[in-house]
């Protein structure tokens, strides 16, 4: 089976944003990088279906020349090759856009499913995954806690506001991955060393242009410093106002 997992580049979860010079942006000179959570989800299970039904599976991605990185990483815990997009305004990229990127390149590489996290870290739009089987004409079924594959059909479940829904779907199709649906595996010294002599091709993707513009970017306002409203059973009467006038929780 031909596999794609889709993964995606996000700042490490540590990381003290600032803003970009020209107030659209962040400022990427100072950021470490990492693989994003649900795209980790997402890698385990593209390599569990191809151990389960053979094949190989590719990580792509649509990024900077840098992202071979996180590419190496999903080589190591198991991927066959990585293919990157090269593009360096890539976080300036809609989800529009990168949809159709990926697509593009997932019909090049002949897969018969695709698994992308349910959203990416970063932005949390959410919306990339079912863009991407929009332009592929594919089944989509997104976050999936549960998977099975049986030939060219298969069954999913996952989570909704309205409880637990399961779905049939023919292949080939897109998957969203939520937390729960696995337990990704580290990268072992085995791994890491094979991952070195594993192929990463890098494209020049055909990009469109951007339907959303970015208009300006600020980081939310402090947090105004806490107060002791007193002490003991005595201050209760006074917590509660505060609570019912200014935090307006009550």
């Amino acid at each position: 089976m031909n596999i794609v997992a889709c993964i995606k580049r996000v700042p490490a979860t540590e990381t003290q944003p600032k803003i970009a010079s020209d107030g659209k942006g962040m400022d990427h000179s100072r950021v470490e990088y990492m693989l994003s959570f649900y795209d980790e989800i997402a890698l385990e299970e593209a390599i569990r279906t191809k151990e389960a039904a053979g094949g190989e599976v590719t990580a792509l991605t649509l990024g900077p020349a840098e992202a071979t990185k996180e590419i190496r990483d999903c080589l190591a815990r198991g991927a066959d090759k990585g293919t990157l997009l090269t593009d360096p305004e890539w976080h300036a990229r809609d989800t529009r856009t990168t949809a159709r990127a990926l697509a593009a390149q997932v019909t090049a590489l002949g897969a018969e499913i695709v698994f992308c996290g349910r959203q990416a870290t970063d932005r949390d739009n959410a919306a990339v995954g079912p863009m991407m089987a929009t332009y592929l004409g594919w089944a989509c079924v997104t976050d999936v806690i549960e998977l099975s594959i049986d030939g060219t059909k298969g069954h999913a479940k996952r989570e909704s506001e309205r409880g637990i829904e399961s779905y049939t779907f023919d292949l080939p199709a897109v998957i969203t991955c939520q937390k729960g649906l696995n337990e990704p595996r580290y990268a072992g010294l085995k791994g890491i060393m094979a991952a070195k002599k594993k192929p990463i091709e890098e494209i020049a993707p055909e990009l469109v242009q951007n339907m959303t513009e970015v208009l300006g970017v600020e980081l939310p306002p402090a947090r105004p410093a806490g107060r002791i409203i007193g002490q003991g059973t005595d201050a209760i009467p006074a917590l509660l106002e505060a609570l019912r006038t200014e935090a307006k929780v009550l």
